[in-house]
């Protein structure tokens, strides 16, 4: 994958995380700062969801750990089990929100 094929997609993945949190039920502040989004829950814990163009993947650090996301048979895969990014911060967030959080492309 070229870097603009990377960074195109990727954006694409923070793009689609913004819009479900404004569409979200539960109560998650969004604050963006480049690459890096930061989404916090009514209990104070974050998910911190960030670029890394160098290793063109996606990280995710939430209660539950740190995960790489790489792009692989157009979806982002984690780099160590191979779960779908979404369905994984889905259930991050899920989990640290206490109610249902539903994220997709």
């Amino acid at each position: 994958m070229t870097d603009s094929d990377y960074l195109s997609r990727a954006e694409a993945v923070l793009a689609a995380v913004e819009r479900a949190v404004d569409e979200a039920d539960a109560d998650i502040e969004l604050e963006r700062n480049g690459n890096v989004l930061t989404l916090e829950f009514e209990n104070r814990t974050k998910i911190i969801v960030n670029l890394q163009p160098p290793m063109s993947e996606i990280w995710i650090a939430a209660k539950a750990g740190g995960f790489h996301y790489r792009f692989v048979d157009g979806e982002w895969r984690d780099t160590r089990s191979g779960t779908e990014f979404f369905s994984a911060l889905s259930a991050y967030a899920t989990e640290q929100a206490g109610e249902p959080v539903s994220f997709a492309p």
